[in-house]
């Protein structure tokens, strides 16, 4: 896996691609110096918390033959000063499922993705709490 970064403009704002093509942008905070015109380094993490138990939890759903008609997915991440960085100590994702969907199967689907399946929250799992909650049809179920 090989990312290539290009600077776009004077200050923080980054053009990233993907070996098969695929472009993301980056960019700092203004108070940090940036011009805001895109997600920053830590948003683009969360966000990638966010894609990978969402392909993991469809992905089981699917294979159930189950029938997801609405997913949604709120990640809010908790940063700690350690000296000069601020690294997440606590991330929380919230899933919102609806659907004709057995809740058996869902509560399953979503703690198979935490626990098991996500590389990303794998990989981030050392340094930062992961949670995790599943509403399902509007109905909090952890």
């Amino acid at each position: 896996m090989k990312i290539t970064l290009n600077r776009i403009n004077d200050n923080y704002h980054f053009q990233l691609k993907n070996e098969r093509g695929h472009i993301v942008e980056l960019d700092n905070k203004t108070e940090f110096g940036g011009n805001d015109l895109a997600p920053s380094p830590m948003e683009l993490l969360l966000m990638g918390v966010a894609g990978c138990s969402a392909i993991d939890i469809i992905s089981i759903l699917k294979k159930q033959r189950q029938e997801i008609t609405s997913y949604k997915t709120e990640v809010e991440g908790i940063r700690e000063q350690i000296e000069e960085a601020k690294p997440f100590k606590e991330i929380t994702v919230t899933i919102f499922l609806e659907g004709n969907i057995n809740e058996e199967k869902a509560l399953k689907a979503v703690q198979l993705s935490f626990e098991k399946y996500c590389s990303v929250s794998k990989t981030l799992e050392p340094t930062a709490k992961i949670n995790y909650k599943l509403n399902l049809n509007t109905q909090e179920l952890k």
